[in-house]
């Protein structure tokens, strides 16, 4: 088709290759760049949406296909980097400066998973390589910090002309910030709304975040004065709802997910966590605790994705009691596959929505 081997020829033939998720070409894209021919060897970079695109190895493999079509080419190369789009601006929300994407993980009642999924899914994605930050939003149970390794972390709190500025705690490749910190193991929290909402605006502006591809919101459960200050303060990428199988918990999540989309925050779908038991002594078994399908049924009937299913094992409890999450510890666990696969898809749909 080409008699020349040139960077010309070379994006021509990538032109038909289609990101999957945005049903576009790469190179209308502009994810193709730095073509570069030395002799039959040919080299570029291929530029993803997301450093956890779930689709990286798919999409390396179409574009060797495509350049190996050409006459003279002996070999192709390929870089493969990633650079996060940012979310939609809203005019009445206040962005945070160097965060790309808001996401929260939410539920609507208590004793579901959310903050296992949470650190889960933010841990997933700083394996990618992305830039990740986990702001702890439950004020009045405050547990990430626990679950991330970092119960004993001491934050910094420096002053600026603009008032005092966090510094926040790390581990596992996630910046952490949580009332966790500022409090005493055993004191509560007892506040009312007003007060609530202050320190969450605090943990979003008054935080050095840095520059993040994605800051994980973990929510607290319902639909409360904490939602209701998230969802009008900044904009966001959208909201994972998380749930477990049994009917009183699936009840309380489609609350909570007409909540988000009343406010008109994207719902990216639904995770169904402890979706069944796999006992240790028996990893080919499973049981349906608290029952079975009520994620895919709800997700169905309320037209958004089920985003995956989690099962309960134990290594998942030890993980958070530990403060070493299960993709961490044990990343070939169904659990930790699950969890991954799940950051991955949320991933891929915040870019996409982005850039739609």
């Amino acid at each position: 088709m080409y008699d020349v081997l040139d960077s010309h020829s070379v994006l021509e033939v990538l032109r038909p290759v289609e990101d999957p998720e945005l049903r576009k070409s790469l190179v209308e894209l502009n994810m193709i760049r730095n073509v570069k021919i030395d002799g039959g060897k040919v080299s570029f970079t291929l530029v993803l949406t997301t450093p956890a695109c779930p689709l990286r190895e798919f999409i390396v493999e179409d574009c060797k296909k495509a350049v190996k079509k050409l006459s003279g080419v002996t070999d192709v190369s390929i870089e493969v980097t990633a650079e996060t789009p940012q979310q939609k601006s809203l005019p009445d929300r206040t962005g945070i400066s160097g965060v790309k994407n808001i996401i929260a993980v939410s539920s609507g009642k208590g004793g579901v998973g959310k903050s296992t999924v949470a650190v889960n899914v933010a841990v997933a994605l700083a394996q990618t390589g992305a830039k990740v930050g986990l702001l702890d939003a439950d004020i009045y149970g405050p547990n990430d910090p626990t679950m991330l390794g970092l119960a004993d972390a001491q934050i910094t709190v420096r002053s600026s002309e603009t008032g005092d500025i966090l510094e926040p705690a790390f581990n596992h490749g996630v910046k952490l910030v949580s009332m966790g910190f500022l409090i005493d193991r055993d004191q509560p929290v007892i506040w009312r709304g007003p007060m609530l909402n202050g320190v969450i605006r605090q943990f979003l502006y008054q935080v050095q975040w840095g520059e993040l591809d994605y800051l994980i919101v973990d929510m607290p459960p319902g639909t409360g004065d904490a939602q209701l200050t998230l969802t009008q303060a900044v904009p966001m990428a959208g909201a994972v709802i998380v749930t477990t199988p049994q009917t009183v918990a699936l009840l309380d999540s489609r609350k909570g997910l007409r909540m988000f989309q009343q406010m008109n925050v994207p719902v990216l779908g639904i995770v169904e966590n402890m979706s069944y038991f796999i006992p240790p002594d028996q990893p080919d078994k499973q049981y349906d605790i608290f029952g079975s399908g009520g994620g895919s049924k709800t997700a169905a009937e309320l037209g958004v994705p089920l985003l995956g299913c989690v099962p309960l094992e134990i290594s998942t409890r030890v993980g958070g009691d530990s403060g070493v999450p299960i993709v961490v510890g044990d990343p070939d666990s169904a659990s930790a596959k699950a969890l991954t696969a799940i950051a991955l898809t949320i991933a891929g749909k915040v870019s996409v929505a982005a850039l739609t």
